[in-house]
């Protein structure tokens, strides 16, 4: 089976999160982002107007990245995205009706966990990827941790306070990837401001992966 969330972070594995942002600027910000080389891009739901912005983003670059919501908190919220032409759910907790309702609209779900007990049972729901947050209180030893004990295919993507800087640690941990919110964007955030810090974490994990 497919892994929308796996096949579009193999190249670059960063989400873009854009919380915060509103309808108008969904082109701009969509635009620079794609073109640095980001593909997974998430629009919490406790942004302004978050189903007008998903709905934009999917409809101008939904071909090229996979779009969707984050802070999902509900069952409900999951066929409102859907609509909206979302494809990714992003969760804060790891609620097992979220990711049922996840799974039954066709769509992938990164669920959020704190303990191995949570991580667990988020993927025996149906989970794609395990959001590890909040990331300021996983450091990279609880990463190694974890990757001790969860199959090597999962996916672990830490989530909180990720800077450019501080993705070596978690990736030499066992880090999959990343969630990145406000080192990269900022509700008014001008586009060359965006566009050197999308270029900041691109060209960080790039040196990063060479080592490998």
């Amino acid at each position: 089976m497919s892994d929308p969330v796996r096949d579009r972070m193999a190249s670059l594995p960063l989400v873009a999160i854009l919380r915060g942002i509103e309808p108008g600027a969904a082109a701009m910000v969509g635009g620079i982002l794609v073109d640095c080389g980001f593909s997974v891009i998430e629009v919490p739901l406790n942004s302004p107007r978050p189903l007008d912005t998903i709905a934009a983003l999917a409809g101008a670059f939904g071909d090229r990245a996979l779009i969707g919501a984050g802070t999902v908190m509900r069952a409900a919220d999951v066929a409102a995205v859907a609509g909206a032409g979302g494809r990714l759910i992003v969760m804060p907790h790891s609620d097992v009706e979220v990711i049922a309702a996840t799974g039954r609209a066709g769509l992938a779900c990164v669920a959020g966990a704190a303990t191995p007990t949570e991580g667990f049972a988020a993927l025996a729901a149906g989970a794609a990827a395990l959001k590890l947050f909040p990331a300021e209180a996983m450091p990279p030893a609880v990463v190694k941790a974890w990757r001790a004990v969860f199959p090597p295919d999962v996916m672990l993507l830490p989530v909180g306070g990720i800077t450019p800087a501080g993705l070596a640690a978690y990736w030499r941990a066992g880090a999959s990837g990343f969630g990145v919110g406000s080192a990269l964007y900022r509700a008014g955030i001008s586009a060359d401001t965006l566009r050197n810090n999308a270029e900041t974490f691109v060209q960080s994990f790039k040196a990063l992966s060479s080592e490998s």
